[in-house]
């Protein structure tokens, strides 16, 4: 009998420890079937988006690519022979801003540094086998306290872009929790600061980003919508 990791939420971790887990895979299906750019995904806690996004992650992500049999081969996706060509195949920017919750802007704007340079970390590390010179091409990918709303506000914009270079292909950007440092600044009474370096992030990040392929937000806050499931900015 498989065991129930209660609040587990690390796809890759249930997945390779055999624990029980609730076949949602044919949900990959049905998103890239839809072909919508950005999908805006709004459900209450605790209903299982965080484990969503890490199932994407996992299946799109080229970091992942020698791992489709491990991680989905008892799963409906894997029937499908379309789709287990395409795993693995994509770059992929996968980030979460689930723990910005400060309770002033300067504060909150530090917490949405510290996530983007986390991401730039894990590139740099997985690539840190690259030639000096293949480096200075993404010197770029750096962000401290000191950086200005605009470097933050281009930085994934940026990073889009040198991996559609680095691998011929435009990427697929996750973005789990998107209204936690909204709902903290409504609160806290910095809402007018946040919501413009928000603004201006997405707008840079989903909105004018040649280099992206398709997006998913997901969030408890129900925003502006085009549609049924795409963000209006």
């Amino acid at each position: 009998m498989r065991e129930i990791n209660i609040g587990a939420q690390v796809f890759e971790d249930i997945r390779t420890h055999g624990d029980f887990y609730v076949d949602k895979s044919l949900f990959i299906k049905e998103w890239w079937e839809n072909r919508d750019t950005v999908t805006l995904i709004t459900r209450p806690r605790r209903f299982g988006k965080t484990l969503n996004m890490q199932m994407l992650d996992c299946f799109f992500s080229e970091r992942y690519a020698d791992r489709g049999e491990e991680l989905f081969g008892d799963l409906a996706i894997w029937k499908e022979e379309k789709y287990r060509q395409l795993q693995g195949t994509y770059p992929v920017i996968f980030l979460s801003f689930a723990n910005v919750k400060k309770d002033t802007f300067a504060d909150a704007r530090e917490g949405i540094i510290g996530v983007i340079e986390n991401l730039f970390q894990g590139f740099r590390d997985q690539w840190a086998d690259d030639s000096l010179e293949t480096k200075k091409r993404y010197a770029f990918m750096s962000l401290t306290k000191e950086s200005s709303n605009t470097e933050i506000s281009n930085s994934l914009h940026e990073l889009s872009s040198y991996l559609e270079f680095r691998y011929g292909k435009k990427c697929l950007i996750f973005l789990d929790e998107y209204d936690t440092p909204l709902q903290e600044a409504y609160v806290n009474g910095y809402w007018d600061e946040m919501s413009y370096l928000i603004r201006d992030l997405f707008n840079s990040t989903f909105k004018t980003n040649p280099s992206m392929e398709r997006a998913i937000m997901t969030g408890i806050t129900r925003a502006s919508v085009s549609g049924t499931n795409k963000y209006a900015f």
